[in-house]
């Protein structure tokens, strides 16, 4: 395949059955709290295609390689907020606590450098969308060298992004460095005002810090379903089950649907969506005491095979369910590797929905095997530069 296109639907032959408001009560062991919210809350609109099961999730042979030849195995710094001995793999294939489970997710494989161009849309229940389209650039430090050499590098990624529209806010871009070993160093982050010319430190962008664009519906550790540091919650393993799950989500991607077509009210068109039957790992998040965050409960939902977190629902002060968000998984198989094609935050409160990361109305869904930059690019200075 040619990376600068869209992904042919491998699958487009596939036809599936349909889980709506009557019927779910058949299904309800294969359905998060969250979906099933979806459903009660809309119930003229919403509803679950699950087509065939798909295990698409695939590796590069070095990344296998990278697994049988493990020497010094990782462990959970005594904290749990990072990792000693990371490797350029899954750190930990049979996780024994929810910790691991998590940090299988933070440090998945995801290319070695990412380049692409999306849109955010935080569409209203009247209908009303408000769209920010976005440049996008992630480095992956810890797949850093390429094959089958490790990294032992600290930095985990370098993450940049730039505002291409609307106009008034164009030309706005921010820049964050996550660290491995999130005890000892933490989250740093820029931005650059494109008004006043200018690069500027910023606080510490992370746990329920408000999203940026998002019309405060999703937080700073929403963003990837999670992402950031695991401190201030206890984690706990509830185990593996078969569910329910956004998977092989070619469509929502596809070239030929419009986004006025795919973001209806309340929630995406669902019959461009695809659901199947995969094995997940499920894992909760209980708020420590003493500790704050507007989410006191999340419940996390990772696919075995890629260890992407597919769907996860947050709850409220009061113990209700809040929030529920999907990331809608797919095969890049130039690669191979899994990531979603669309990041979907909705809030049964406000009947908000924020989808991230858009790129049907792009020439392609992004880039992912770029040769990684040196460490230089990701600076505060390289981060103006970039902007002239």
């Amino acid at each position: 395949m040619d990376p600068l296109t869209h992904h042919t639907n491998p699958f487009a032959h596939d036809k599936p059955f349909i889980i709506n408001a009557k019927n779910y009560s058949q299904y309800s062991q294969y359905l998060s709290p969250g979906l099933v919210a979806l459903l009660v809350n809309y119930p003229d609109t919403f509803y679950i295609p699950v087509y065939p099961t798909r295990r698409s999730s695939s590796y590069p042979d070095w990344y296998y390689q990278n697994m049988k030849e493990i020497t010094n195995k990782p462990t959970l710094t005594p904290s749990g907020n990072g990792i000693i001995n990371p490797i350029a793999g899954t750190n930990f294939p049979h996780p024994s606590n929810g910790l691991e489970a998590l940090w299988n997710h933070i440090t998945r494989w995801r290319g070695h450098f990412m380049q692409r161009k999306s849109t955010d849309a935080v569409v209203y229940p009247n209908g009303k969308k408000k769209l920010t389209r976005l440049s996008h650039e992630v480095g992956h430090e810890v797949y850093r060298r390429d094959k089958t050499s490790r990294s032992s590098a600290h930095i985990l990624l370098y993450y940049t992004s730039r505002i291409l529209s609307p106009a008034k806010l164009a030309g706005n871009a921010f820049l964050s460095i996550d660290f491995i070993d999130k005890q000892d160093n933490i989250r740093q982050s820029w931005s650059y005002d494109s008004g006043q010319r200018r690069v500027k430190r910023l606080p510490f962008v992370a746990y329920d810090h408000p999203a940026m664009m998002s019309e405060n519906i999703r937080t700073a550790d929403d963003t990837d379903m999670f992402n950031g540091s695991p401190e201030r919650y206890d984690w706990k393993l509830i185990g593996k089950k078969v569910m329910y799950i956004p998977y092989n989500s070619y469509n929502l991607s596809s070239p030929d649907i419009i986004y006025d077509e795919l973001l209806t009210p309340f929630h995406l068109e669902p019959k461009h969506t695809r659901f199947e039957a995969h094995r997940v790992w499920v894992i909760e998040a209980t708020l420590k005491s003493g500790e704050y965050h507007i989410y006191p409960r999340r419940v996390f939902y990772l696919d075995e095979d890629s260890w992407s977190i597919a769907l996860a629902d947050q709850y409220d002060q009061k113990g209700n369910l809040w929030r529920v968000s999907m990331a809608h998984l797919k095969n890049h198989y130039e690669m191979p590797l899994v990531v979603t094609g669309v990041d979907v935050y909705h809030d049964l409160k406000t009947k908000l929905y924020h989808a991230s990361g858009l790129s049907n109305e792009e020439k392609h869904n992004g880039v992912f095997s770029n040769k990684m930059p040196p460490p230089a690019y990701f600076t505060p200075s390289a981060l103006r530069s970039h902007m002239k």
